[in-house]
């Protein structure tokens, strides 16, 4: 599994409206700025992270973008799983899938799944006022 560009993009854009904030729309230059990130990119993520309600969006003078709640609502999981669909180790756990018709005697499935679990499980322990917070892996117990 690797996160692409876009995961960590929408991370960057969440934890930058979390760090600014203060209630108000922030202008979408000044997150493309901030995060040397091109404004056209953003306007694709954005669109993505307001249709699913995790921002609010305005248009016009005094526009930009917020966050739709506090910090601490939102899980680096949540904006993960939205913008990358999944975080499947492997095609057969991904939501939607048909089962596999080798599961039932697959040696490496338990594994997979276990792996699977880990992975959700260490994207959800973590919010965006963690991130913020500068808290890292070293504060948690898995």
């Amino acid at each position: 599994m690797m996160i692409s560009t876009r995961g960590r993009y929408a991370l960057r854009v969440m934890v930058d409206l979390a760090e600014h904030n203060s209630g108000e729309h922030i202008p979408l230059k000044d997150i493309a700025s901030r995060q040397e990130i091109s404004r056209k990119y953003l306007e694709s993520i954005t669109a993505v992270l307001s249709k699913a309600g995790l921002i609010d969006g305005q248009h016009g003078k005094g526009g930009g973008y917020r966050l739709s709640r506090a910090p601490d609502e939102y899980t680096v999981g949540s904006v993960l799983k939205l913008t990358e669909g999944t975080l499947a180790p492997v095609a057969c756990l991904e939501e939607g899938q048909c089962a596999c018709p080798r599961a039932p005697h697959c040696r490496t499935l338990p594994m997979w799944s276990e792996l699977s679990r880990l992975i959700d499980d260490f994207f959800e322990k973590y919010t965006l006022a963690d991130l913020v917070n500068g808290k890292s892996a070293d504060n948690y117990v898995i």
